[in-house]
């Protein structure tokens, strides 16, 4: 009879143990830090506190949320930075924020690629996928692109044409590569500015026009300083809402499909809940004294002209690879084939 210290039995034995006591030590709850500008008031931090209540409730409490609306951890950039130290675990960031992990992530908002919120659903339907498994490689993963809206042109004076942006003082984001690409193709001279910077800037009359959806210049109080909207569709705004791959892998793989579940489902919602509230706000806008000014066919044909000069630009210098334009473009031509194209209206 061989001794019970056999060194063969401990061998086969010893692991059996370890796993006997993984497997009944008890999950460690995780509570994802989450941080955005977007204010606490907005459609997308009131369908998430909804989401993470869901979340918590699907693991026991074993997964929770807390967020940091309004920009009180800074801005994007100082999101990102947090994300990367461990301070923050996630964040609902500008697309272009994300441009130096992946340049295709400012993909759908290049210069009026979009006419209509039709065919931006075709197409993202189609590609949203491919862009959140590449960005989860690099070490984020995606819940989704937040839509933000179409941004049209808001001013002091009336704008319709492309000469009028040329005599207007127009902003872009500042560090914003893209948006500075793209506005030089109109041979238009913008002025960069942070986010925090555009109120008093129209107000000291440093900037005279803006692109924004409706529903951020009423939120951002932009419209108490302008007079006029356009009503053509310049570009699609929208975010991404990420966590560090490395903080979504201490929760258990179940977890994790909970959580992927709940809020995949939670991006759709959210999504027509802003197109509501950017229609409210257009609204709103006119109620409280803004004119609309429409620009003629001629006037839209040379916008989208000049624009798709700029996008050729954008995919030259590797702003978007070219790949994923020409495959979105295959996506937009099979719907274009579809149906008949319309310039986008405030309702969808």
């Amino acid at each position: 009879m061989k001794p019970i210290n056999d060194t063969g039995f401990f061998r086969s034995f010893f692991p059996l143990v370890i796993a006997g006591f993984l497997f009944c030590s008890p999950v460690q709850a995780f509570t994802f830090k989450i941080a955005t500008v977007s204010p606490n008031s907005s459609a997308w931090m009131k369908g998430m506190r909804v989401r993470a209540a869901e979340i918590a409730t699907a693991t026991d409490g074993r997964v929770k949320f807390k967020f940091y609306p309004g920009g009180v951890m800074g801005d994007d950039k100082a999101i990102l930075r947090k994300m990367r130290v461990g301070q923050l675990h996630g964040g609902a960031v500008a697309s272009s924020s994300l441009t130096n992990i992946m340049t295709d992530v400012q993909l759908y908002g290049l210069p009026m690629v979009f006419r209509d919120f039709a065919e931006v659903d075709y197409v993202r339907s189609r590609m949203d996928a491919g862009l959140a498994q590449r960005l989860e490689q690099k070490g984020y993963v995606v819940f989704g692109f937040p839509e933000v809206g179409f941004a049209r042109a808001m001013s002091i004076k009336p704008i319709t044409s492309v000469d009028h942006a040329r005599n207007s003082r127009v902003w872009i984001p500042d560090n914003d590569p893209g948006s500075a690409q793209g506005i030089a193709a109109f041979e238009i001279t913008p002025i960069p500015l942070t986010i925090v910077d555009v109120l008093p800037g129209l107000q000291t009359d440093l900037i005279d026009a803006v692109a924004i959806p409706p529903v951020g210049a009423l939120t951002l109080q932009w419209h108490t300083q302008l007079k006029y909207i356009t009503d053509l569709p310049l570009l699609y705004i929208y975010g991404i809402f990420t966590v560090s791959k490395k903080s979504f892998s201490k929760i258990s793989y179940e977890d994790q499909k909970v959580v992927r579940d709940i809020l995949s489902e939670h991006a759709g919602v959210v999504d027509g809940l802003t197109r509501k509230d950017n229609a409210s706000a257009y609204q709103a806008l006119l109620n409280q004294g803004l004119q609309a000014t429409s620009p003629s066919n001629k006037e839209i044909n040379e916008w989208r002209g000049l624009a798709a000069g700029a996008v050729q630009e954008l995919v030259r210098t590797g702003t978007v690879t070219k790949s994923a334009y020409q495959t979105l473009l295959a996506h937009l031509a099979e719907f274009r084939a579809s149906v008949s194209p319309k310039v986008d209206t405030v309702v969808e």
